[in-house]
């Protein structure tokens, strides 16, 4: 496999208190073994190989902290300081980034940028750049890299601007973030035991690669994502946790080289068969859709569901946060079979986009007492729509209103 030289640069302020809002447990297992995490990433989400992480620099600021959900004590507050043992103990060089202002703001930011570009002409050259940070104001440095002809990756648990996003090679969402940190080890006695007796790892992925052969070949039309993994899991069981080492269910499809695949938000096709989208539009449109919807989608990567599939999410992520312990990869995992099995398949990438964005909108899953359909609903809407406004796309306050009623506003 081929080794992929690669400078880490992580804004510890900017990921955790962004992992926290979304999930404190996982956020906490982030900060306490970050090692974890890097294991994973080397192999996972990659570009042209196995990482080499030849630079790794945390950018802390000593003195900052976060209160935990709920928690106004003094007493509560979660330190930053208190994880950098850890970070030292996973190779890191952490770097002291104490506030400049009153507020929060410190330095880490001209700090990463500094020593990026240093890095930049610097006698060994880096293949990749990864910012761990969803900080927007990192974009001119993603350009000069991209100039420079080196691959770049941002881990962002926050929904960072598209304009940002765009720009770097590869994107590591905050959904995506949550299943790496997640991830069940393989030598867990649990997994041993649930596979002992089945098939290799290498002949289920054989297996995997038949049945989806098999569906594709015989498809005449679209396949929905979510219906098709559904299926698969049911088929091949636990051994898809994890899709083989590929991380995530539509990088293990593209790893079989089908021809003519073709990945649209929550469908695939095959384009030498099927009738692509017309150019600017979504393959998946429906009757009476807002047109400021398809905008939305386009610049904020808003997923384009019907409007009682909107409902529906909303209902069975406050089904979840009821009746089960908090994860935010067993949510979207369990909402999305729920609704296969209801007959309305959901992506999980479309149930994490809704359950992130509620969490930033002030209605987390990890809520105690749990949000209601109704309550996720609106904290959905509200961060929507002030995403949209930050990012600069103007709607009218009659478009304003159609999107929030077509978005399931209560």
């Amino acid at each position: 496999m081929t080794r992929v030289r690669t400078a880490l640069y992580l804004d510890f302020d900017n990921v955790f208190s962004g992992l926290h809002r979304l999930d404190p447990a996982a956020a906490k297992s982030f900060a306490q073994d970050p090692g974890a995490l890097l294991e994973r990433l080397a192999t996972s989400s990659t570009l042209d190989g196995q990482r080499a992480w030849l630079v790794r620099r945390c950018y802390m600021n000593p003195n900052g902290w976060i209160a935990p959900p709920g928690s106004s004590s003094r007493a509560d507050r979660i330190y930053f300081s208190g994880f950098r043992p850890y970070f030292t103990r996973a190779g890191f060089d952490v770097v002291d980034c104490p506030s400049l202002t009153q507020g929060t703001k410190n330095a880490a930011d001209i700090r990463l940028v500094l020593d990026a570009f240093e890095a930049l002409s610097a006698p060994t050259r880096y293949d990749e750049f990864v910012l761990a940070s969803g900080d927007s104001d990192l974009t001119p440095l993603l350009v000069r890299i991209r100039a420079a002809d080196r691959r770049t990756t941002i881990l962002s648990p926050f929904d960072a601007a598209a304009a940002f996003t765009a720009v770097a090679d590869k994107l590591i969402d905050g959904q995506r973030t949550l299943e790496l940190l997640q991830e069940e080890d393989d030598s867990d006695p649990a997994v041993i035991a649930s596979t002992a007796g089945t098939e290799t790892n290498e002949q289920t992925f054989d297996s995997f690669g038949r049945l989806v052969r098999e569906k594709y070949a015989s498809a005449a039309q679209p396949i929905n994502l979510a219906t098709l993994a559904h299926e698969l899991n049911q088929e091949l069981g636990t051994s898809t946790s994890g899709w083989f080492g590929h991380g995530s269910f539509a990088a293990a499809l593209r790893g079989l080289d089908l021809p003519g695949l073709t990945i649209d938000q929550h469908l695939l096709w095959d384009a030498r068969r099927h009738e692509p989208p017309a150019l600017g539009e979504s393959v998946a449109r429906f009757p009476g859709e807002p047109p400021a919807i398809a905008r939305l989608a386009a610049l904020q990567n808003l997923p384009r569901l019907d409007s009682q599939d909107w409902r529906r999410v909303y209902g069975v992520l406050a089904e979840f946060a009821a009746t089960h312990p908090f994860s935010a990869t067993e949510a979207t995992k369990w909402s999305r079979d729920q609704l296969t099995e209801a007959g309305a398949p959901v992506s999980r990438g479309s149930i994490g986009f809704v359950m992130n964005g509620a969490a930033y909108g002030g209605s987390p899953l990890h809520r105690s007492p749990a949000p209601t359909a109704d309550e996720i609903a609106g904290a959905f809407v509200k961060n929507a729509l002030s995403r949209a406004r930050a990012a600069g796309i103007e709607l009218s306050d009659e478009e304003e209103v159609a999107v929030a009623d077509w978005l399931g506003r209560p």
